[in-house]
């Protein structure tokens, strides 16, 4: 019965935090819109961030309740579940997924360099405070070249912001806090229940319930006929994953680093990221690609079932 409650505790939990963080992320990008900013650069920061956001307040959360583990686990996981997963069923979805622009100019390097400065960063099992500022460093570089010549938006593009836009802004944020709370909490229960590592649910159930949203976007977009937006959110999202999810929890105290994340699945989504890159050389991802990125997931998805067995 207790089992039962804490579940429904993490699936409630879950629901508020993707929806908390989905009204935090229209409410800045109106903000954003209205202050000026151009609709690219809101995509590159404001959504990119927006939908990392469940997988950075769940992060911090875990540090603080004493389960630190979960937060290498939630950004492998939720990195490898973009590309496998999200992409996967994006270009099975639409056929073929065309690619506006090429990927890279400057998105494959930096997701790329992102994946290998983790992988060395934590191969020792810890994660230093020098570290961390080297991943903040990372996401301050790739921001600033976003920026660079954007194109602002005429005056008359700039849909107006009003008080409800702000107050939507502050309550999805606190709502984000106070459910991640529940999440971790949910977890770390679950896991002593069923006396289950709560890094492996962190791979498995948080790293899925956290990359919803870009399951929502990515969709969405691609049924929009937009599917290369799909590619975008999930590169921004890994970039943002890795340099900030991974560095700013750390502040809040020590990563613990599984042995078995170093070994296993930190490999496998630099095989997933260099794989993506491949793929997007041509400036296109077919359906036939799509299936192999499915296939990738599947064994990820059934090799922690064994684990958790």
């Amino acid at each position: 019965m207790e089992l039962g409650i804490q579940i429904l505790i993490f699936v409630v939990a879950i629901a508020v935090l993707l929806w908390s963080s989905d009204r935090f992320v229209e409410s800045a990008e109106r903000i954003g819109l209205s202050l000026g900013i151009s609709p690219f650069i809101i995509g590159v920061t404001i959504v990119a961030f927006g939908t990392s956001l469940p997988e950075l307040a769940t992060s911090i959360v875990s540090v603080l309740e004493g389960a630190s583990q979960i937060v290498v686990g939630n950004v492998v996981g939720s990195n490898i579940t973009n590309i496998a997963l999200v992409l996967g069923l994006t270009a099975v979805v639409v056929r073929n997924i065309d690619l506006e622009y090429n990927l890279w100019h400057i998105d494959i390097p930096f997701l790329w360099g992102s994946a290998f400065l983790l992988y060395f960063a934590v191969m020792d099992g810890s994660l230093s405070y020098f570290e961390c500022f080297l991943f903040l460093g990372g996401i301050v570089i790739f921001l600033g070249y976003s920026l660079k010549d954007q194109d602002r938006p005429d005056k008359e593009d700039r849909p107006p912001a009003g008080v409800k836009d702000y107050l939507l802004m502050l309550l999805g944020g606190a709502l984000v806090s106070v459910s991640a709370t529940y999440v971790i909490s949910s977890i770390t229960t679950i896991s002593a229940m069923l006396d289950i590592a709560p890094a492996v649910i962190a791979l498995s159930a948080v790293a899925v319930g956290t990359s919803l949203p870009e399951v929502a976007v990515s969709l969405a977009a691609a049924r929009k006929g937009k599917a290369s937006i799909a590619v975008g959110n999930a590169l921004g999202s890994n970039i943002f994953n890795t340099f900030i999810v991974m560095a700013i929890p750390r502040f809040f105290g020590e990563l613990v680093i599984p042995d078995n994340i170093i070994d296993v699945y930190l490999p496998l989504m630099i095989v997933m990221t260099i794989l993506l890159g491949v793929m997007s050389n041509n400036r296109k991802i077919t359906r036939w690609e799509g299936y192999v990125l499915l296939l990738f997931y599947a064994w990820y998805f059934s090799a922690i079932i064994q684990e958790a067995g």
